[in-house]
């Protein structure tokens, strides 16, 4: 029964959806932040493959297929952008600084850990781009040397992290105005941080995915200059 279904060039990317609409209809149901649909998935679909003692190099020859769509997805974002496009042309220094501040944040933060953990420059490189897209982040791991996989982990835990306390996070710290909390989500948790900012409003989530596009551009020319620190 086990080789039936692995054999099948559909099964990794069937079993990746399922998984993904289970946690979709458990986010539903319950409301929480931690049942966030992606982590759901993850933990579902690792439980399978330890369970049935199933070869990664199984699931993932149906798997990867959904790479292909990293893509078109992150180009959707522009919809909603698009529909608040007189709230970028009303802020954009505001938009342009703070977006500016949480990628530095962000680089800065990996260069410290990684001199006090002691981490070589191939992991560095691995992990200064795990506050953008995977689309992006994965390409410039790549270029730089990095491990593209870890790479695609971290920006996939950063991202869910992101998701999961970024509502917590605003009501602490009393972070009330819209576009604020949009771009803070977008530039920490890029897509999957998007979809939980959508799920806060359009202009949370306008925001967001125009972060999306903006950290990008600037995570490419600063992690050049910081990939030569370590």
């Amino acid at each position: 029964m086990k080789e039936m279904f692995t054999q099948s060039v559909f099964f990794g990317a069937a079993l990746s959806l399922i998984c993904y609409e289970i946690g979709r209809f458990i986010k539903i149901k319950t409301k929480s932040s931690l049942a966030n649909p992606l982590l759901v998935a993850v933990l579902l679909v690792a439980a399978v493959l330890l369970l049935f003692h199933i070869d990664f190099e199984d699931y993932n020859r149906g798997a990867e297929h959904i790479s292909f769509f990293l893509t078109p997805a992150t180009i959707s974002l522009a919809v909603p952008l698009y529909r608040q496009l007189e709230l970028l042309k009303k802020y954009p220094k505001a938009i342009i600084a703070g977006v500016g501040a949480g990628v530095m944040t962000a680089m800065v933060s990996i260069f410290v850990l990684s001199v006090a953990f002691g981490l070589s420059h191939e992991q560095y490189v691995t992990l200064l781009p795990k506050s953008i897209t995977t689309a992006i982040g994965m390409g410039i791991s790549e270029k730089m040397g990095g491990i593209v996989t870890i790479t695609a982990v971290s920006i996939c835990i950063t991202g869910i992290l992101g998701s999961i306390i970024a509502d917590t996070i605003c009501r602490i710290l009393k972070i009330k105005e819209p576009i604020a909390i949009g771009l803070a989500i977008g530039t920490s948790a890029h897509a999957v941080g998007t979809a939980k900012a959508l799920e806060l409003g359009d202009v949370e989530g306008a925001m967001s995915s125009l972060s999306i596009v903006i950290a990008g551009i600037m995570t490419v020319f600063g992690v050049s200059v910081f990939s030569n620190f370590i």
